[in-house]
């Protein structure tokens, strides 16, 4: 009963984002009404911008707006992107092929069983994935395909603000049934797969921008906000998890802890 529990899960997962990639409309709105998350982008693509030449990469959850592309032009030696959705593998292999990138390829594949051997990247990324997922299958996969020396970075959204919280119940079309915005104890499960875990937390006050998103004071404003956020984060590491996201930094994988294979 479990694992058909588990099945369907998935398959509720797959349905919800096949749905929203092929929505053109909601991928403009989400774009226009999510620049506030700009600082945390950055970081993460700094990151990745910094730390993929010459390795291997493995984009988990490339969904459609992929930084497959990305990392191949920064230098990346293979760019692989694996997803749940078909239509997201669809829609980014045409990307692709459009574009010429014989280093990047794409598959359809289970983010918690990965169909990669043991040590296969040096670098594994992504983007609001992870809190889609069982969290200690997700850490024991991304353990297991990374190098000793390798290292992982996600983007993911937290679950303590309450009025975050009562944003996401009043717009529950934006988001699956079975996601789970994360928490402070699930970052720190992360400790038992990996030997380095460092978090960048990120959108408190700078949410107090969005009201202006639509005026040219957008970004005036979100930028002010965005350094008072970690001037905050610094003086009171606390207020750290009623942001909105966070940009963890996983390194130095524990091969002891890992999970057996799910049957």
């Amino acid at each position: 009963m479990a694992a058909m529990g588990v099945e369907e899960r998935k398959a509720r997962e797959a349905a919800f984002h096949d749905r929203a990639f092929s929505e053109e409309t909601r991928q403009d709105l989400w774009s226009k009404d999510y620049r506030v998350v700009r600082a945390s982008a950055q970081c993460y693509e700094d990151y990745l911008k910094s730390n993929c030449a010459g390795r291997r990469v493995l984009e988990y959850g490339c969904g459609v707006s992929s930084r497959s592309f990305l990392l191949a032009d920064c230098g990346a030696a293979a760019v692989t992107g694996i997803d749940i959705s078909p239509v997201a593998i669809e829609r980014a292999a045409q990307r692709a092929k459009g574009n010429g990138r014989e280093n990047v390829s794409f598959q359809l594949m289970d983010a918690e069983r990965l169909d990669f051997p043991d040590d296969s990247f040096d670098l594994v990324c992504g983007t609001s994935i992870i809190h889609h997922l069982d969290l200690e299958r997700a850490y024991s996969e991304v353990s297991r395909v990374l190098r000793p020396e390798g290292s992982a970075i996600f983007v993911e959204p937290l679950g303590h603000n309450p009025l975050i919280n009562l944003y996401r119940r009043r717009t529950p079309h934006l988001r699956t049934s079975d996601e789970h915005p994360l928490r402070m104890g699930d970052l720190r499960t992360a400790c038992d797969y990996f030997e380095a875990v460092s978090a960048r937390f990120f959108h408190l006050q700078g949410l107090l921008a969005v009201p202006f998103r639509r005026t040219r004071a957008f970004d005036r404003i979100l930028q002010a906000l965005d350094a008072a956020d970690q001037a905050l984060f610094r003086i009171a590491p606390f207020a750290g998890r009623y942001a909105w996201q966070v940009v963890i930094e996983l390194g130095r994988p524990r091969t002891t802890q890992r999970l057996p294979a799910p049957r």
